[in-house]
């Protein structure tokens, strides 16, 4: 076995020796090349490499500037759908659909009063500006009324216990203001129904809940 690792040893020597003489002429073989060109060649050669780096180093700042644009598009993006996710927000609170809190007004009914007076008053409110309103916790959107006999009052069909309490998100001064005006709709109550009691509190925070009412329309369609 000794026998037959020598001239495998010798042949991996010369395969070695062979490899560095093959490098070493490459490498003498290539300076011998840049050593036989001209002044003109070699200039030649340097104005093509210069050029080549000037091409790089442009097309590096091209990427770069694509890469700002996108950076820039894809912010503007997050902004918009930002935007658009903050409106549908809206609509829907303002729609019923979500719930909604802020300052407003409380207006509490102690007495039996007729479903058209209770309707009244949801409208004075309405129009006073009251962005949301709810009846003892329903929230009033289109199809939703009150109806009934003074005492046995219903609201979407349910029940309405006394005392009525009726919450609006708004400005506090206009609503209560609205309500307790001379002359107005709580003045009007107290000369028709005499046994009702009618209060108004302004309120730094009330929380109108959302509707359980499909809010989707049944006849229109929407524009778009």
């Amino acid at each position: 076995m000794g026998r037959g690792r020598g001239p495998i040893a010798v042949g991996l020597v010369l395969a070695i020796l062979g490899f560095l003489v093959v490098a070493q002429l490459r490498s003498q073989a290539q300076a011998q090349g840049l050593a036989q060109l001209s002044v003109q060649d070699l200039t030649e050669l340097v104005a093509n490499v210069t050029a080549r780096n000037n091409q790089l180093r442009e097309e590096i700042q091209t990427l770069q500037a694509q890469q700002e644009t996108l950076a820039s598009t894809v912010q503007r993006g997050d902004t918009s759908s930002s935007q658009v996710r903050s409106d549908l927000t809206h609509i829907l609170a303002w729609s019923g659909s979500l719930a909604v809190t802020g300052a407003g007004v409380q207006v509490t009914v102690d007495g039996a009063l007729p479903a058209t007076a209770v309707g009244q008053l949801i409208n004075e409110l309405l129009n006073a500006g009251a962005e949301a309103i709810a009846v003892n916790g329903t929230r009033i959107v289109p199809g939703v009324v009150v109806t009934g006999n003074p005492g046995h009052l219903l609201i979407a069909g349910q029940p309405l216990n006394v005392p009525l309490v009726l919450v609006a998100v708004g400005q506090q001064e206009t609503l209560a203001g609205s309500l307790s005006r001379a002359g107005g709709l709580i003045a009007q109550f107290t000369a028709q129904f005499p046994e009702v009691q009618v209060t108004v509190l302004p309120q730094d925070y009330v929380a109108v809940p959302a509707s359980t009412r499909n809010q989707a329309p049944v006849l229109g369609r929407p524009m778009l």
